[in-house]
């Protein structure tokens, strides 16, 4: 009996959901919300963090600045009204008059969208697709607008970066975390924003499918990627990293795709984030480490008849709360 009492698995049965319980309610307290069962666990141990531009790094929400020729403002916003790009939406947004009635719509992911106005086909995206490739490169956001086979004319953008993103990719950095910033804008505009957030690999005019190979060469060298992005191109990439998160301004895609979601305008969830889950599997190593000490003393005493039933419920229920006491260290911590 005093056997059976001594080797009953209590505390090993304790030593991981009480840590995830307790970092899962941590993270919810600071508006960060964990989807899956494993994902602090795989978060633990990642060495690599990649980060998308546009609503990532950035506020996300891209201002047109400059004048324009009224026609043409008014058929590029009837085009970008259809689609759900953060660039698209501010120039949908920077027109208030009526749209023209637009046929045969199509959005293609890393280009722009198209469509057929009186006859002709009218597409709005980025420069390669649509724009003047032999031009001089700009340090602002472009959307191109081509209409058939006139000159391209462009619309020029500002969006700000995030207030604390430098200082969280200062953090992950002084952690060990090698940084990458992936976007689907221009190299000079990709550059820009990784200079000014402190990220020495900056990869810019990337389409999805680049994105995801990236994170796929990243994990055949023995990498364990983080991935945060938030629009519908980094859906695919979201699912592939190893762990993910996105802002709970992302698109209904990328955060069903995504492990966890963070909420507000910030950049410093992802490294209160990664603090947690560091402590929470240090934590739960310990408990493991605290079970397995208390079954290498207590059972040979109990085989060698040292010890009494009594004694021995309340060693089993003091191993239990001792590993309980240790998971409640996440409480206070900072």
């Amino acid at each position: 009996v005093t056997v059976l009492i001594i080797t009953c698995p209590c505390a090993l049965g304790l030593a991981v959901p009480v840590v995830q319980v307790l970092a899962t309610n941590r993270l919810m307290k600071n508006k960060i919300l964990v989807k899956a069962g494993d994902a602090l666990e795989r978060f633990a141990i990642i060495d690599s963090a990649v980060f998308d531009k546009t609503g990532t790094l950035t506020q996300g929400r891209p201002v047109l600045e400059g004048e324009y020729d009224s026609q043409k403002l008014k058929l590029a916003a009837s085009l970008a009204s259809n689609s759900n790009h953060p660039i698209s939406k501010a120039l949908s947004n920077a027109y208030q008059g009526e749209r023209y009635a637009l046929e045969d719509f199509k959005e293609k992911s890393g280009q722009g969208v198209s469509a057929t106005y009186q006859g002709k086909l009218v597409r709005l995206g980025s420069r390669s697709w649509c724009g003047d490739n032999a031009g001089a490169p700009s340090e602002k956001i472009e959307l191109w607008l081509a209409i058939a086979d006139e000159e391209p004319y462009v619309f020029y953008f500002t969006d700000v970066i995030k207030e604390d993103a430098k200082e969280t990719i200062k953090n992950l950095k002084e952690k060990g975390l090698s940084v990458y910033l992936l976007s689907g804008d221009r190299q000079v505009i990709a550059d820009q924003v990784a200079k000014d957030c402190g990220i020495e690999n900056s990869f810019g005019d990337m389409t999805p499918v680049q994105k995801f190979d990236f994170i796929e060469k990243l994990k055949q060298e023995g990498k364990k990627v983080l991935m945060v992005g938030d629009g519908l191109n980094d859906a695919p990439v979201l699912a592939g990293a190893d762990i993910s998160m996105a802002p709970g301004t992302a698109i209904d895609m990328a955060q069903n795709a995504a492990d966890i979601i963070f909420m507000g305008d910030h950049l410093n969830p992802v490294a209160r984030a990664y603090d947690t889950s560091r402590l929470s599997y240090r934590l739960v190593k310990q408990n493991f480490a605290l079970a397995v000490f208390y079954n290498l003393v207590a059972i040979p005493l109990a085989l060698a008849g040292m010890v009494t039933p009594l004694i021995a419920a309340a060693a089993m229920s003091g191993s239990s709360l001792l590993v309980i006491a240790n998971s409640f260290r996440l409480r206070f911590k900072k």
